[in-house]
């Protein structure tokens, strides 16, 4: 399997099952998709903002689902083994994304796995087995939460460090050697992350040092 990041921006995520995986699922998409979770009973509280649907489709209908609904990706998290295959398979009839969380180890052509994530937007970092050992997808998460500590803030200076030196012209070559120089520097992580400097800071602090050495302008 080849990792992917997809936007899921204005689409519709749609998901079978009300219990404690269905609803996991649909938090997590959720975050940016429409999401349609179709249960005849819902297990869990939090489903992130879903709507919820009480049905309780039989295999021949999950395509007329499908059609109705026309998602960018389906769940299959019920406890009914027909119904998750009727789901797979209606999924790839159509050229649809499908995630059977009922499945683990090999998965079928045009399958996904979502893999466990750890986030400091814009930063993401996603951990996969293959849906071989979850346990180890989440204890390799919890692993890497603290040296992503600080990534999104330190992202977020590159960019900006970047554009500031692209308007003052700035060979690209030194560009890209003051934003590694940048990013590798632990003085500016310390910092990010106790939150004695702040992207603007940094970039100021940057451009003065270049701009004393007489390299920051062609």
């Amino acid at each position: 399997m080849i990792p992917l990041l997809h936007d899921f921006t204005d689409a519709t995520v749609l998901v079978f099952g009300g219990g404690p995986v269905g609803a996991r699922k649909a938090r997590r998409f959720a975050r940016e998709a429409t999401v349609l979770v179709v249960s005849p009973a819902f297990a869990d509280r939090d489903f992130g903002g879903s709507e919820l649907i009480r049905a309780a489709p039989e295999p021949d209908d999950i395509g007329d689902w499908l059609e109705r609904t026309t998602p960018a990706l389906v769940v299959a998290a019920t406890d009914d083994e027909p119904v998750n295959a009727a789901v797979a398979d209606a999924a790839r009839e159509r050229g649809v994304l499908v995630n059977r969380a009922d499945r683990s180890g090999e998965r079928d052509p045009g399958s996904v796995v979502v893999p466990a994530t750890v986030r400091d937007d814009p930063v993401v970092v996603a951990v996969a087995t293959g849906g071989t050992a979850p346990a180890l997808s989440k204890f390799l998460r919890r692993e890497l939460e603290d040296t992503l500590d600080g990534a999104g803030e330190m992202a977020t200076v590159c960019a900006a460090l970047r554009r500031e030196l692209k308007s003052r012209e700035v060979d690209p070559e030194r560009r890209r050697e003051i934003v590694t120089d940048v990013v590798n520097s632990p003085a500016v992580w310390t910092a990010l992350r106790a939150g004695t400097s702040n992207c603007g800071q940094v970039i100021e602090d940057v451009l003065r040092e270049d701009l004393s050495s007489g390299s920051g302008q062609p």
